[in-house]
């Protein structure tokens, strides 16, 4: 793939990552969910604000847009660094959406999408199992969440075993924390919102 062309998938598996789901979705029932709850057009935030079906529905269709671009990545790249790199487009395109005005989700449903998309779904309905379970118990999505972006250098280095794809879990570990930087002040502050459903 010739660099011209690794620029323009890029760009549009970023652009694909964009499209802001959860913000057409409620707008089209009425809701501006920039105004609703946290102000964040993520899935968690359209769970509050509208319930759990809605919410189901914002967190496949962000998980799509991040899957979907990493198929055709592997069709369309021949090395492996080359859809990795064209598989984080779609979760930064998520956090700073285009259409958006570079603002956005939080990046998790969209990064839930590539794990998959790398890891199978018998392996990743096992994984949905055990994260709806645990973010059940512990009541605090946010904290479950950076769990999980911890865990993934170890996971993608316990599947595939070779440094790009050990450095692409960190990559997607670090975009995790960063996008929850402010939950992770109201966790130290003890003011994280619980999760109720």
């Amino acid at each position: 793939m010739n660099t011209f062309y690794f620029i323009a998938v890029c760009l549009g598996a970023y652009l694909v990552g964009s499209i802001p789901f959860g913000f057409l979705i409620a707008r089209a029932r009425g809701i501006d969910i920039r105004q609703v709850g946290s102000g964040n057009i993520g899935s968690t935030n359209i769970t509050r604000a509208m319930g759990f079906r809605w919410g189901v529905v914002v967190a496949a269709l962000d998980a799509l847009k991040a899957y979907l671009p990493a198929l055709a990545a592997r069709q369309l790249a021949p090395a492996d660094w080359q859809m990795l790199v064209i598989s984080l487009m779609p979760v930064i395109g998520h956090i700073f959406s285009f259409w958006m005005g570079f603002k956005g989700g939080k990046g998790v449903a969209a990064t839930f999408g590539l794990l998959a998309f790398y890891f199978g779904l018998p392996l990743f309905v096992l994984f949905m199992l055990i994260w709806f379970l645990t973010v059940k118990w512990v009541k605090l999505m946010s904290l479950v969440n950076l769990a999980v972006g911890l865990l993934l250098p170890l996971a993608f280095w316990l599947k595939y075993g070779t440094t790009p794809y050990v450095l692409f879990g960190v990559v997607l570990c670090l975009i995790i924390w960063w996008s929850h930087r402010e939950n992770i002040k109201r966790l130290l502050k003890g003011k994280e919102l619980p999760t109720n459903y």
